[in-house]
């Protein structure tokens, strides 16, 4: 079905165009100020997480150490896609080498692979921790934990080489202008002059295989944490749970939600859904996450608040005592210049 691989060096376009958002190229410019906003929060909130766990030493239990990873990761996904987007939104520069678009396109997809591995990995995590405390220990060893993390990272790379491998083979002898912000592999796979069904079923098979077994995965975690808690006579420790897992599954059905529906509506609703409409799905998840993660998984743990706290402070109060030294160190050697 899917043939030999064709030698698209010889007809590819040399570049793509990415027309952004179809019908709503009047609110580009708003678009991309709301988009270098949540980037600018992505990039420090996770830049922010990733120094307060690496610098403190308190913080490399496994929950900290996925964090630090998730964090990492939402910095790869956003920087994948958004400061183009900014570009085709701001100043029209929406033009992508055909190499750039299939590079993108394979750290976007792996990226997402990787991370909904890591939420799954966290939501274990908090299982563990919770109803089985006298064993956390036991069970999540540093080599349990780089297993896991190596698991997510080779799950990632080989479910997502093939659908790269496939959609950059494919021969593109027609138009090549991508209706959509980014080089997403359905979008680009239209303008093949072969036939991307392949491509596209691999894609929603494989999709729909590994974002169904976390989900499930996910959901079976949290209702074994709630009826362990709910068993607690402690009422505040029954509203906390509640108020975290209530926040984790709300930043989680941001991610997969509109992530898994942009597949969806591709694949089957392509002439019902308005085509900006799926094109913003594909946005969000992609952006939105990035950008919340930090606040939802970092900034409501205590203990990472107030490292944070105290790194800022201390930070801070370093580069104030700083500038006074250096000023008196200039108001000393002036004065030994002077004349006696």
């Amino acid at each position: 079905m899917l043939g030999s691989p064709y030698n698209h060096t010889a007809e590819a376009p040399a570049t793509f165009i990415l027309v952004g958002i179809p019908g709503l190229q009047s609110f580009h410019l708003w678009l991309a100020l709301s988009l270098s906003t949540m980037y600018t929060t992505a990039l420090l909130g996770n830049t922010l997480i990733v120094a307060v766990i690496w610098v403190d030493s308190t913080l490399q239990e496994p929950m900290y150490c996925f964090l630090c990873v998730l964090a990492a990761v939402d910095m790869v996904m956003a920087s994948s896609v958004v400061p183009k987007m900014v570009s085709i939104f701001s100043s029209g520069d929406n033009a992508i080498s055909f190499n750039a678009c299939f590079t993108q396109m394979y750290f976007v997809h792996a990226a997402a692979a990787v991370e909904t591995g890591l939420l799954l990995a966290m939501a274990f995590d908090r299982y563990v921790a919770i109803c089985k405390p006298l064993h956390y220990k036991r069970i999540l060893t540093p080599r349990v934990m780089l297993g896991m993390s190596v698991t997510i990272i080779i799950r990632a790379i080989m479910s997502m080489t093939p659908l790269s491998w496939m959609v950059s083979h494919l021969p593109f002898c027609g138009s090549n202008v991508v209706l959509h912000s980014y080089c997403e592999h359905m979008a680009v796979a239209k303008l093949a002059c072969a036939d991307p069904r392949p491509s596209s079923l691999y894609s929603l098979i494989v999709s729909s295989i590994i974002v169904g077994s976390d989900v499930a995965f996910i959901a079976a975690s949290y209702i074994l944490i709630l009826q362990t808690v709910f068993s607690l006579s402690s009422k505040n420790a029954q509203l906390k749970a509640l108020s975290t897992c209530g926040s984790h599954v709300g930043i989680m059905a941001l991610y997969y939600l509109p992530g898994m529906a942009s597949i969806y509506v591709a694949w089957l609703g392509e002439d019902t859904v308005p085509l900006c409409t799926q094109v913003l799905l594909a946005d969000f998840y992609l952006i939105i996450p990035p950008s919340l993660n930090p606040i939802i998984y970092g900034l409501r743990m205590k203990q990472i608040r107030t490292q944070t706290w105290g790194l800022l402070i201390h930070c801070l109060f370093n580069h104030s005592n700083l500038g006074s030294g250096t000023q008196a160190l200039e108001q000393t050697r002036q004065l030994q210049r002077c004349p006696s």
